[in-house]
């Protein structure tokens, strides 16, 4: 088995960004120059590695978080390489959660794009560690500085610039490593495997020293052994420079920056000599905390493979109609065969086998210790978010928080035989995506099934017929509503009934007010002390709770709403749980309709990349959707629109720019927040 020491070699890391910055072709690089595969694959002829649905090689995008590792001078390097479109936010979420480091990549023509901004700031939320390469420098347009800018203002990056561009655009010829003060050129005969260390050529010395000063000038900051040899202008050396460059990495002082193509094969080994440098090992990061569900005293794991078993189930995929978990482990050692207590649903389970992933193939191993990221086969009842640990050690771990998702569509399939299947495949596809939500609509009996945007859902729909066999009809996306109130009341309401041949009686009291928008549901209980029996007050809260999944305005759930229970009347021998609960329920209610109810529909962000001449055209489409523009911004000869545009009104939007712009202009959209309809 590993021991500690070896631990110290492992580095977690993800590959995140916006949609087409290059994420997978960087992989597929790094997969290359490592050894681990001897053929680069491309994203653009649907031969990528870590693509792997026949989904992702059609459309040339990531959609599922595909785990892989590889090694680089003694590291052991393990990456998930994440999607980049919004509408697969949780894979970047369930990865980051597990994750120790992560590069972020930025394509050196876009900059920082809404979805990167969304990623870079799930990384921030839980404190990960962060790398930049900017990545597509032989391309039309492309400023290094300019990312470089953009990093700092848009994304509050302190940047430590260790490798920059000589030429851009079709003069990209190579890399300058501001520490080693050395120009590094890439043999394309070898597709980049063999690259040279030269001088530095006369007319760019000045260049790269001053990049090498502000280098310094940064880490100073951070370092006050550095400070006083900068300040005294002493000689420092390239391991004191990493050694800080590290320090700063890791208590997120600072970004290291590099730069180069990918898809021309330069700039990828500096990458690599900085995840091993710079970003943190398990034994970098503060030992995992938990609870432990006998105690419920907090409790911390340390990265060893001699501390009690802790590991998260981060996510479930089905291989061939088995159920596949993917597992962080975060102390202990995991064995294959082995009985696992599951803390989050209380049962034991059995490990059938252990599998190290490389995107879809594996291979078997017996055993997995602390900081390892592996796949099991065999846990019926793990789901993501889900603790394993030692039965005689319990801990529970904190889950992976989901996102509730905003556009639904009905489905039906084609024939009437195949509504059994439907059911199934459904259930297995919703085990996997914590954000695919599936319902019957009492009413009519439609199966509706809802997601984080069109793409997730259609994507979704052809897994059907894909992998499932079911062929389905599918109805037009609607958008899922919430509820909220606008003003502070208070009611009481009173059951009297009788029940069985026996009266059941009971009055509840409570108040409901707004809270602000964002800040999500509270139910609270302010009884006075010894009114109600052991447990009765957490029951009726729990009512309370789920009564707040259906509102009154059109039955969605509401959101950003405070329930007080204030007081409760209790007649010994008449009042019963069940008369709690009833008056719980109309108390909810009634105090919501008289509260304003209104009905809330998602405004997402929307950023559109168009040519000038355009501008007009498609601010007033924009207008005509009830939009609203909060931004233009110049890049070169491109103008960057953003604004704020009610969901309802979207659908079908790439069509319409796409004729407005003689197919041009591009854009993205992330969810904002909830407003009123108007």
């Amino acid at each position: 088995m590993d021991s500690d020491k070896q631990i110290k070699s492992i580095r977690n890391i993800g590959i995140i960004a916006h949609i087409d910055a290059g994420k997978t072709t960087l992989t597929e690089r790094i997969l290359f120059y490592t050894g681990k595969t001897h053929k680069i694959g491309e994203v653009h002829d649907g031969q990528a590695t870590m693509d792997w649905m026949p989904e992702e090689q059609e459309r040339g995008i990531t959609i599922t978080s595909a785990v892989t590792t590889c090694f680089w001078k003694g590291k052991e390097i393990h990456i998930i390489d994440t999607p980049g479109h919004v509408d697969f936010t949780i894979e970047v979420e369930r990865s980051l959660r597990v994750l120790d480091g992560a590069l972020g990549v930025f394509c050196a023509v876009g900059g920082v794009e809404p979805q990167s901004e969304t990623v870079w700031h799930q990384a921030d939320k839980y404190k990960v560690p962060k790398m930049a390469f900017i990545n597509k420098m032989d391309r039309l347009g492309a400023d290094f500085w300019r990312v470089v800018d953009d990093l700092k203002e848009r994304l509050g990056v302190n940047p430590l610039i260790l490798t920059i561009p000589l030429g851009s655009e079709d003069n990209f010829q190579g890399v300058f490593d501001v520490i080693k003060q050395k120009l590094i050129v890439w043999d394309e005969s070898t597709e980049g495997r063999k690259f040279e260390e030269l001088d530095i050529p006369e007319e760019h010395i000045e260049y790269v020293a001053t990049a090498r000063e502000q280098l310094l000038e940064a880490l100073a900051e951070s370092d006050d052994d550095l400070m006083e040899k900068f300040l005294a202008d002493e000689d420092i050396s390239e391991a004191e420079i990493h050694k800080v460059v590290r320090k700063a990495c890791l208590t997120l002082a600072g970004v290291p920056i590099f730069c180069g193509s990918a898809l021309k094969n330069k700039g990828v080994q500096p990458v690599l000599d900085g995840i091993g440098r710079y970003l943190p090992s398990p034994l970098d990061i503060p030992p995992v905390k938990g609870i432990n569900p006998k105690t419920g005293e907090e409790e911390e794991r340390k990265a060893s493979i001699k501390s009690p078993l802790s590991a998260l189930a981060f996510k479930v995929q089905m291989d061939q109609g088995r159920k596949m978990t993917y597992v962080r482990v975060y102390s202990g050692i995991l064995f294959s065969g082995a009985e696992v207590w599951n803390a989050t649903k209380e049962k034991k389970e059995k490990i059938a086998r252990l599998l190290r992933m490389h995107a879809i193939k594996r291979e078997r191993i017996k055993e997995a210790g602390a900081g390892q990221i592996v796949a099991v086969m065999g846990l019926k009842l793990a789901q993501t978010g889900d603790t394993l640990c030692d039965p005689e050690h319990p801990i529970l771990l904190e889950s992976i928080e989901t996102y509730l998702p905003v556009i639904s569509v009905a489905i039906e399939p084609k024939s009437t035989a195949d509504q059994e299947k439907i059911e199934l495949a459904l259930a297995k596809l919703a085990e996997e995506d914590p954000t695919f939500k599936v319902k019957v609509d009492e009413e009519t009996g439609q199966t509706i099934i809802s997601g984080m945007g069109e793409l997730h859902l259609e994507v979704l729909t052809h897994r059907l017929l894909r992998e499932f066999k079911v062929p389905v009809r599918v109805g037009k996306p609607q958008v899922v509503y919430r509820e909220t109130i606008q003003k502070q009341v208070e009611v009481t309401e009173r059951f009297d009934r009788e029940i069985g041949g026996s009266r059941q009686t009971a009055e509840v009291t409570l108040t409901v007010e707004p809270r602000q928008r964002g800040e999500g549901n509270l139910v609270v209980g302010e009884l006075p002390e010894g009114i109600l029996p052991e447990g009765y007050e957490e029951e009726i809260l729990q009512t309370l709770s789920q009564g707040l999944e259906s509102g009154v305005v059109q039955g969605y759930p509401m959101v950003d709403t405070k329930v007080t229970l204030k007081d409760v009347k209790f007649d010994e021998g008449l009042t019963t749980e069940i008369a709690l609960k009833a008056a719980a329920s109309m108390a909810l209610r009634k105090a919501s309709e008289l509260a304003e109810p209104v009905l809330l529909e998602p405004m997402m962000q929307v950023e559109i990349m168009t040519p000038e001449n355009f501008m007009g055209e498609i601010i007033g489409d924009l207008n005509a959707r009830g939009g609203k523009v909060e931004q233009i911004e110049a890049r070169g000869s491109i103008q960057v629109i953003r604004a704020i545009v009610p969901l309802s009104q979207m659908f079908g939007y790439s069509t319409a720019l796409r004729s407005i712009t003689q197919g041009r202009a591009n854009f993205t959209m992330v969810f904002s927040h909830y407003d009123p309809v108007k």
